[in-house]
């Protein structure tokens, strides 16, 4: 019995960042092979910046190179967080626990809105949606925009039905050259990718949002005060967050945490509980949450 030994689909995986971009750019240009789709996963709470930026990706970059951009979601991410009727794969909560330690909560989500629809879709660009066996041998090639400053990131598929590839390692770009080449291109302004709540924003990000977009500082304000006791669905089922839950490193209120500027205790004490570079505590990880290169580190339990 012979098996298929070239890929049925050339997919990316595009989380609209910075590298994801890049690759769907150097597709369109016949700088690499032809993409057959691009796979942006929504969590319902992106930036608006993301959502314009892809808008423009799709009108600008796709189309004309008829690419088709593929929107997946397994639910909003926000709204799931609040309803105590719903099953919330939890965010990565900093924990302020009532004997004063610090703590974090499982991380979940990049599994659950990224990674878990992502994979439906590809099944079924296959032809084999769950719970039908994909045959062996057949997959697709899942291009994972990791450049080559950050090739520790790069891992196997777990799954048979995709081969993970990563052509910006095989091109040796760096995330610098894939600043300049989107610079090049008229593309300066492209946005970090992470949900406007997620708690690895650094304080950079926080100002940027305070300070450029009132609304969505008032929306993550408010949600950062409804999750101070934990998951709504396992306080409605009598399991209550034996602590208190936050956006920000700090375990302080979002709307009171230290944004502005940390004083050297608060950098000492915050880079004691989570080992962190003061750079990274200021701008966070560099290019946001990409599906399969989740820069924010092993799950907390």
């Amino acid at each position: 019995m012979s098996y298929a030994t070239e890929p049925a689909s050339r997919i990316l995986s595009l989380g609209a960042g910075v590298q994801s971009t890049t690759l769907l750019l150097l597709s369109a240009i016949g700088e690499l092979p032809k993409l057959d789709y691009a796979i942006f996963a929504d969590t319902g709470w992106e930036p608006a910046a993301v959502y314009r930026h892809l808008d423009e990706v799709e009108r600008r970059i796709a189309r004309p190179a008829n690419i088709p951009i593929l929107r997946v979601s397994s639910g909003n991410i926000r709204a799931d967080a609040l309803d105590p009727g719903h099953r919330f794969a939890s965010m990565p909560l900093y924990i302020l626990n009532k004997d004063g330690s610090p703590g974090m909560t499982r991380r979940q989500c990049t599994g659950e809105y990224k990674i878990k629809p992502i994979k439906r879709e590809v099944r079924r660009i296959l032809g084999y949606p769950h719970p039908v066996r994909v045959p062996r041998g057949v997959y697709v090639e899942q291009w994972i925009g990791i450049s080559t400053d950050e090739f520790h990131r790069a891992k196997d598929s777990d799954v048979k039905y995709t081969r993970h590839s990563f052509p910006l390692i095989d091109l040796g770009l760096s995330r610098q050259d894939c600043l300049k080449l989107l610079a090049d291109h008229g593309w300066e302004s492209t946005p970090k990718s992470a949900c406007l709540g997620c708690p690895f924003h650094g304080n950079s990000q926080w100002r940027q949002i305070r300070d450029g977009s009132p609304e969505e500082w008032a929306d993550v304000v408010e949600f950062d005060a409804a999750i101070r006791e934990g998951n709504a669905r396992a306080n409605s089922e009598g399991r209550p967050l034996l602590g208190q839950a936050y956006l920000h490193r700090s375990r302080r209120p979002l709307a009171e945490a230290p944004i502005d500027r940390l004083s050297r205790a608060e950098l000492a004490a915050l880079q004691e509980q989570l080992p962190l570079a003061e750079e990274e505590l200021e701008n966070g990880p560099e290019d946001g949450c990409s599906p399969f290169s989740c820069r924010s580190g092993e799950a907390v339990a």
